[in-house]
């Protein structure tokens, strides 16, 4: 049996610590202020917004500790270290969006049956401050949101609090303006629809990669057939793919070769081009040849 493994691991979080300190030190003091005012302005538009910026901030905290985590080095227990706690972190970010929108939705619901004066005024003070606090936030996490599914649990969760924020700025507006205070509940409604969709890419991305699905960008197909033209390479069997992080990716095959091993140079080639071509960084080759008397338990297509 012979393997081959590629160490040139991309941490993609560990770039994001200043960004993760930021976000954090901002949206917990606003989550004071805006519960002060909430309170004050008798608006329970600011209190669940609120809420649901409490929210986003146990959502950074997740992904910042996953991004960590991430980093630690293997042990003879955890020979993968703590790399899937990121996929576990982006998983946990997307269901609490999803949880934060159905109390953010059942709140606007309850607002339409029992509308309460609140005051515009101060509703449009502290939702802009809330525009410009998570603005700021997402655009730190925005380069690594498309290379990074925790890095993007991050991203999701301030743009959601900022469009939040510009519909609470707009409700604001709209009960100064008309006095209608169905207004403020009709725009959290969308808002709500809003998150949920651009939400629910991410919890299906990371329930996929944490049920060991091939990651989305790396066609298994492709993969296959690239393998199976290889030279000398008669058969490919026993092929997985899967994520080891929401930045990392590793493959395990075995190949029927029947000349025989073909030298540490066809594994340093093959695994240079897996990680060229499909961003696979891990990979383990198993060289077969194919011999009748000694067939692969694992050939079969319907065995794992």
């Amino acid at each position: 049996m012979s393997h081959n493994h590629s160490h040139g691991h991309n941490h993609g979080s560990s770039n994001y610590n200043r960004a993760f300190i930021i976000s954090v030190t901002l949206n917990t003091g606003f989550v004071i202020i805006e519960a002060i005012y909430g309170i004050l302005a008798n608006s329970l538009a600011l209190l669940a917004d609120a809420g649901h910026n409490l929210s986003d901030v146990l959502g950074l905290l997740l992904a910042w500790g996953a991004s960590i985590l991430a980093r630690r080095r293997p042990t003879p227990r955890r020979t993968y270290g703590l790399r899937r706690s990121s996929i576990l972190a982006a998983l946990l970010n997307a269901i609490l969006l999803l949880v934060a929108s159905g109390a953010i939705a059942w709140e606007a619901i309850r607002r339409f049956l029992e509308p309460s004066p609140v005051s515009g005024g101060i509703i449009i003070g502290v939702a802009a401050v809330g525009i410009v606090i998570n603005t700021v936030s997402a655009l730190m996490f925005m380069s690594g949101r498309e290379s990074d599914l925790n890095i993007r649990g991050a991203f999701l969760h301030l743009v959601a609090d900022a469009v939040v924020s510009l519909g609470a700025v707009l409700g604001g507006i709209a009960i100064i303006a008309t006095g209608w205070l169905w207004f403020d509940p009709v725009v959290s409604l969308i808002i709500v629809a809003v998150i949920v969709v651009g939400t629910w890419q991410l919890f299906q991305e990371s329930l996929n990669l944490a049920t060991d699905a091939v990651p989305a960008g790396i066609e298994p197909l492709a993969v296959r057939t690239y393998l199976a033209e290889l030279p000398g390479v008669a058969g490919v069997h026993d092929l997985h793919i899967w994520a080891m992080s929401t930045t990392e990716t590793a493959l395990t095959v075995h190949l029927v070769i029947p000349a025989g091993y073909p030298g540490d140079a066809f594994l340093m080639q093959v695994n240079r081009e897996l990680h060229d071509h499909f961003g696979i960084e891990h990979t383990t080759l198993q060289i077969e040849t194919g011999d009748p008397s000694y067939p692969c338990p694992l050939a079969q297509e319907n065995v794992v």
